[in-house]
Formats: structure tokens, sequence, C-alpha cells
């Protein structure tokens, strides 16, 4: 599929009109966990479009470029409230919360499968672990609020069990910037993979942000708030992997690239035809902006697309959300201990004591005790007498096998136990 040989209406043909922009909500009982993420996931990259264009108009002179971002970017409005209502209004924070760190975990192990820049895979695999650990945390959080079981709510396509603990989650935020990609060099996939990605932590760590003064009791207020912060490291480290040196317009034509693409992709995956239907119509429009956004770089800064994309504009593997278990595993139980170091990572075993790591930790906190992760597993075992786990087997880690014990050093101390 190449969307720059689609033939498309004028883009002021496209507006949706206020009955269409309030969906039918799927039914959270019987929906694919999966129509679910894909949801959260489109919602994400129109959210990371609308804003993308409120800084470009806010750095722009030009009045022609601001006039047609304002007619697209409404259109994105538009399409993102139209997909943040087929949430249903019966489907608690919580619940939604699950769907999140689903699709976090199963996009990103999707997408380090498929990824050959070895610097964007192992990005993904390092906050891989870390986002498969807020699913245990929430879920245990579930378990304690409403007696609810995450593992129907994820069909029980990805495991539920200790990543990387989210106490060892919190760096020193130099240590979350790596290197950029060079967008002439870059395959079209990697530059996918990091507009994707980043979109979709985006809207994790904007939704926590947003959500934890609503939570019901002090603990969940904490966790969302703890979470989010790991949340803003991984927009952090996955936005500086797009190339800075990109034009604003060059940029423009990329994130609309990508949403043709990830609309294209979750049409071809969407066994719900109400929502594939929207998934179609938002495509075809997407599809005009890609073509004003490229018209107006050819136009404003002589520049033919297929600089930007780097090929004919033929989309690359797509998107197929599904389960990841044996791939999860098998990147927990080799990379656990890694922790942000500048540019790279590091097993934290190697860091040396004086290392900004362990004294941001220091700052952050003086004990575990004060960490609403770690309480919320404490809580849990307490009540239950064990931690909530799905677990097709034990978990790969030894040190993360007790459950009766949260687990706050292994990827955070240096002090190997005996």
């Amino acid at each position: 599929m190449n969307p720059f040989e689609l033939k498309v209406k004028n883009v002021d043909d496209y507006v949706l009109d206020f009955k269409t922009m309030y969906p039918k909500a799927y039914n959270k009982d019987t929906a694919s966990p999966y129509t679910k993420t894909r949801v959260i996931l489109m919602n994400g990259t129109e959210f990371e479009s609308n804003w993308f264009m409120h800084q470009f108009a806010r750095n722009c002179k030009n009045d022609e470029i601001r006039k047609e971002l304002a007619v697209v970017r409404a259109q994105e409005q538009m399409q993102q409230k139209r997909l943040s209502c087929l949430k249903p209004i019966n489907e608690s924070i919580l619940e939604t919360t699950i769907a999140y760190e689903q699709l976090a975990i199963d996009l990103t192990a999707t997408l380090a499968q498929n990824e050959k820049d070895k610097n964007n895979k192992k990005a993904l695999d390092f906050a891989l672990l870390e986002d498969f650990d807020h699913l245990y945390r929430f879920s245990n959080l579930l378990m304690i609020d409403k007696q609810q079981e995450s593992a129907s709510l994820v069909g029980k396509f990805t495991e539920i069990t200790p990543g990387r603990p989210t106490i060892a989650h919190h760096r020193y935020p130099k240590d979350n910037i790596k290197k950029p990609m060079t967008a002439s060099k870059a395959d079209l996939y990697s530059k996918l993979v990091a507009a994707t990605i980043t979109a979709a932590e985006q809207q994790t760590m904007n939704y926590y942000m947003n959500i934890a003064q609503w939570y019901k009791n002090d603990l969940g207020r904490k966790l969302y708030a703890e979470i989010a912060m790991v949340e803003e490291e991984h927009v952090s480290q996955y936005e500086s992997l797009k190339d800075p040196t990109c034009t604003w317009l060059e940029q423009w034509v990329m994130h609309e690239y990508c949403e043709c693409y990830l609309y294209y992709s979750a049409m071809q995956e969407e066994n719900d035809e109400y929502i594939k239907n929207i998934y179609k119509e938002h495509f075809d429009m997407e599809v005009a902006h890609l073509h004003k956004a490229a018209a107006l770089l050819k136009k404003h800064e002589g520049t033919d697309y297929k600089k930007v994309i780097g090929t004919n504009g033929e989309f690359p593997t797509l998107l197929k959300l599904g389960t990841n278990k044996a791939y999860i595993r098998e990147v927990l139980d080799r990379t656990v201990t890694l922790t942000g170091n500048r540019d790279d990572y590091i097993d934290v075993y190697s860091l040396p004591n004086d290392a900004d790591f362990f004294a941001h930790q220091e700052k952050l906190f003086k004990s575990e005790s004060e960490v609403a992760s770690h309480l919320v597993i404490e809580k849990s075992i307490k009540k239950f007498g064990k931690d909530y786990r799905y677990e097709d087997k034990k978990n790969p880690v030894r040190e993360l096998q007790d459950r009766k014990k949260d687990n706050t050093t292994i990827g955070r101390t240096n002090k190997k136990s005996s």
C-alpha cells in the first residue's frame, strides 16, 4: 500500500459532524483486548499529531502554512474525540489502565522484534520491562480495590508478573536521552518505530498525569503519580531517538505518513466491523492530510516527500498487535539488571557508587516505604497472603519468583545478593 498513489478529496470535505464524532462505544465485556489497545494507540496518535501541529504553528511565520495547519489540526481533534468516546462509560479508570499497559507491552515487543536499528531496539527492550512491571503493579491495585483479576482483561495474552521493579525506574534524567537517528540514512520502519512509540508513551504519560488526582484513595493517587514520572522518562527516551535536524514541514509529512500507516495496519487487524469502518474513514482523512503536507513541503522548501520517507512511500511491515510472552520472558531474563547510562545502557552491578543514578534515587526517597509501587505489592501480600499474578510458569528471574516478598533491589543496587 502506497498512500501517495491514492486519490483524495479536498481536505475541507472531510469535516466530521457532531453526531459522527460521538460513536457507539465498544462492549467492555466482549471486545477483544487488542480492540481496546488499538483504540488507545490511535487516540494517542491523534493527540500527538494535534499537539505537534500546535507547536509547529507557534514556531511558524508563514501565514499560509499556519492556516493549513489549523484546518488539518481541527480534523485531528475530531478524530481524537471520536476515538476517545469508543471507550464505554462503565469501563473504570483501572480497567482502562490495564489496557494502556497491555498496549505498551505488546506494542513495544512487536516493534522490537521487527526493528533492525540497534539503538532503537535497545531502547524498546529496555522500556519494555518497565511497562511490563507497571501492569503487575496496577493489577495488584485492581485486586486490592475491586477484587478484580486482570488476567481476563488482557485475555491471558499477556502475563502479569514482575519485570524490572518500578522502584528501579527512577533515573537521573540525563541517562534517558539517547543518540538520535539520521533520518536520511535511517530505514523507514525505524522512523515509524520512533514516531509510533513516542506517541503511545506520551498518551500513557498524559493519561496518568491527569488521572492521578481523580483516583479515590491515597495509594492509587500516589501510584499513578509515580508511574507518570516513569512514563515521562520513556517519552524523553523515545523522542530523543528522532532526528532533531528535520524541518517542521518534514516532520509534518512524517507525522501524517505514520498516521496513515497505523490506521491502515489497524484496518487489517480489527475484527469489530463498526470500529474497522471508523479506521477506514480516518485513513482516508489522513491520506488527504498527507497529500496536503507533502504539497506544502514541495512548495515552500522544494523538497520531495521521497526524501523524507526514504522510499516511494510503500508501507513497510504492518503493525500487528498480539501476544509476545516468549519474547518478553527472554528479554526479562537477559536484561533485568540494566539501567540507563547516558547514551547507552549498563548493568547496574557495573555502576560506581558515585553514579548519578544512585544519587538521584536518594534524592527522590529515603526508603522503600515512601514508594507507592512497592507499597501496593506489600498491601496486596498482606491482604491476600501473596501478590496477584497471572503466569504461564514461574518468573524467569529467580529474584522475582517470591510471591510473598516484593524485590526492591534488583536493577537498583550494585550490591549482589548472596
